[in-house]
């Protein structure tokens, strides 16, 4: 049943995710004890959900544009499941934020491969990189993302190594104007986030330890299917899909390195880990195993919806 809903990109299977999205995140707001942004809590709801429906699409358009899958909508249901495991990420509008500008970044730098408009990408993916920074500081490691799609792709021209530091210095210059006019703190606040912890003690209750060991099992089966079966992929393709590969583990850094730790932290891995379970079902031969692979997804992120709730 699954497997013919979501095998082909269409408006109804577009719009069954989106109403997903609507339900799961009402009943989310409903069931949330307080909020987490220092706003008119209707804004901060309607801000959250821009940010999930938005970023759902950015994870599309990567995908498609890139050809990191076939013509399905897979990529942007197992995103969606992926938030259900961790509902709380839902309303942190900090890490949807600072998600949503990541995923800006990563479209920029996977498109590299295009050869296209090569300086202003490494641009834009360096400045988002920043931007997202703010809103949670240990996603400056991204910037590793940037270097290494320069030696991927552009690295003969010594100009393009250049480029990101131009950004931080664009950057820089507009946070300090910033800082200046509205007689803000934010640059010592901003230095004060790059503290490190290893500790994960950070659990509240048993269904979030739960949580946490069903997405440990689905990046073991999603990682690893993918790790492998990288040099299976076209030759065009290959050098994008080794770039997911180091988005995902730049993000499990920031997960390892980030103080004041939660699961809300793994929202960085989304997006390689949906295109991984993607890929994982669009190249297995058999659908009744595509069919039990969806299913149990399905049914494992609605439990630890439900609760943790």
């Amino acid at each position: 049943m699954f497997t013919s809903i979501f095998k082909k990109t269409t408006p109804f299977s577009y719009s069954l995710v989106a109403l997903f999205l609507l339900v799961c995140f009402t009943v989310s707001v409903v069931f949330s004890e307080k909020t987490i942004f220092i706003l008119n809590p209707i804004a901060q709801d309607a801000i959250a959900f821009l940010l999930l429906f938005a970023s759902t699409f950015v994870v599309n358009f990567i995908a498609k544009r890139n050809m990191l899958t076939k013509d399905s909508a897979y990529a942007i249901l197992f995103y969606f499941l992926l938030h259900l495991l961790f509902p709380k990420i839902l309303l942190d509008i900090q890490i949807l934020l600072s998600n949503f500008f990541i995923l800006l970044a990563i479209r920029r730098l996977i498109s590299l491969q295009s050869l296209h408009g090569t300086k202003q990408k490494i641009f834009d993916a360096t400045f988002w990189i920043l931007v997202a920074s703010l809103f949670h500081f240990w996603t400056i490691l991204f910037i590793l993302l940037v270097f290494i799609s320069i030696i991927f792709h552009v690295s003969r021209d010594y100009r393009n190594w250049l480029v990101p530091v131009f950004a931080a210095i664009a950057f820089g210059n507009l946070f300090l104007f910033a800082n200046l006019v509205l007689h803000q703190n934010w640059i010592n606040e901003y230095v004060s986030r790059a503290t490190v912890s290893y500790s994960i003690d950070y659990f509240e209750n048993d269904y979030q330890n739960i949580a946490f060991s069903i997405y440990a099992v689905l990046v073991f089966v999603f990682f690893l299917s993918s790790f492998f079966s990288v040099t299976s992929k076209p030759i065009n393709l290959q050098t994008s899909h080794k770039k997911l590969i180091l988005s995902f583990l730049i993000s499990i850094a920031i997960f390892v390195l980030s103080a004041n730790k939660s699961n809300n932290l793994l929202v960085f891995t989304f997006f390689p880990l949906a295109i991984m379970a993607t890929n994982f079902i669009e190249y297995s031969q058999n659908k009744i195993n595509q069919e039990l692979t969806i299913t149990l997804f399905l049914l494992l992120s609605l439990f630890c919806f439900i609760t943790q709730l």
